[in-house]
């Protein structure tokens, strides 16, 4: 009625465009505009979907992470909070480049086919065609006060000392933004493998440092109990976790596995 159009919506389940007609190109338009913002606004009121990742899941990496658990609950077990419940399971050990909302099989494919368009457009430029050798090494927390800590992560960087997985991941997220399927939150990708999560304690299948969110799209953040921090991140600062070969960015899929206990992919781009 406000923009005096007709808007034609396919029944629910059914396949089809959104059709809107008007006597009035500025109406039509303005009706498109309308529903745009509508879409939008929902969309961010979504639980996150899917992310894309690296995984950190190769052999050497999960045995030095499961020797690194032995002797943190050897060294710390008396300090507040530390038990075997909040540490990661290694099979899901992954680096984050940035959090998806996609909502239809169509939206998978666009992710996929931009990601074949970075691979073209910069990676091939950046990896010259190979895996990335990176280091799992060092530990850092998230928050500010080391005595309670939510989420505890390993560092990952070039083994050559270069820059170059930063660039990728950083221009890798730059395009997602520009493409609105990411939210324009941050400008950097902060490489960082998390290792201990505090949202493990009740639930060992939780994700990320919030759950779930509200309707109207507020982070509900879930009660939960922090650990002391501060005697692990002292005897293990520089704890080396392994090499790795980056060679693959996947579209992972949240809450959900496959047969080899690591997150389901939808998609994915191979460097070499």
């Amino acid at each position: 009625m406000e923009t005096k159009t007709s808007i034609s919506i396919p029944k629910p389940g059914q396949e089809g465009e959104i059709v809107i007609t008007g006597q009035h190109r500025s109406g039509v338009i303005s009706a498109r505009t309308r529903i745009d913002v509508l879409l939008l606004t929902f969309r961010r009121k979504q639980p996150f979907t899917h992310f894309l990742s690296f995984f950190l899941n190769e052999v050497e990496v999960q045995e030095r992470f499961l020797k690194f658990q032995e002797e943190v609950l050897e060294k710390c077990s008396m300090d507040h909070g530390v038990d075997s419940t909040i540490f990661q399971n290694p099979k899901k050990l992954h680096l984050t480049i940035g959090m998806l909302v996609l909502l239809s099989e169509q939206e998978i494919q666009q992710t996929c086919e931009m990601l074949k368009q970075c691979k073209e457009d910069f990676i091939d430029d950046i990896a010259g065609g190979k895996p990335l050798e990176v280091e799992m090494e060092g530990i850092e927390y998230m928050n500010d006060d080391p005595g309670m800590v939510d989420v505890l992560y390993a560092k990952v960087h070039m083994k050559d000392g270069s820059n170059r997985l930063q660039e990728l991941v950083d221009r890798v997220l730059e395009r997602f933004q520009a493409s609105g399927l990411i939210m324009k939150e941050w400008t950097s990708v902060k490489l960082h493998a998390t290792v201990m999560n505090t949202l493990l304690r009740k639930d060992p299948n939780a994700e990320g440092r919030y759950n779930s969110h509200t309707a109207d799209g507020k982070y509900i953040f879930k009660e939960r109990e922090s650990f002391d921090g501060r005697n692990i991140l002292k005897l293990f600062e520089n704890f080396y976790f392994g090499t790795l070969k980056l060679n693959s960015i996947h579209i992972s899929q949240r809450f959900s596995i496959d047969s080899f206990g690591n997150y389901a992919s939808c998609g994915q781009i191979d460097f070499s």
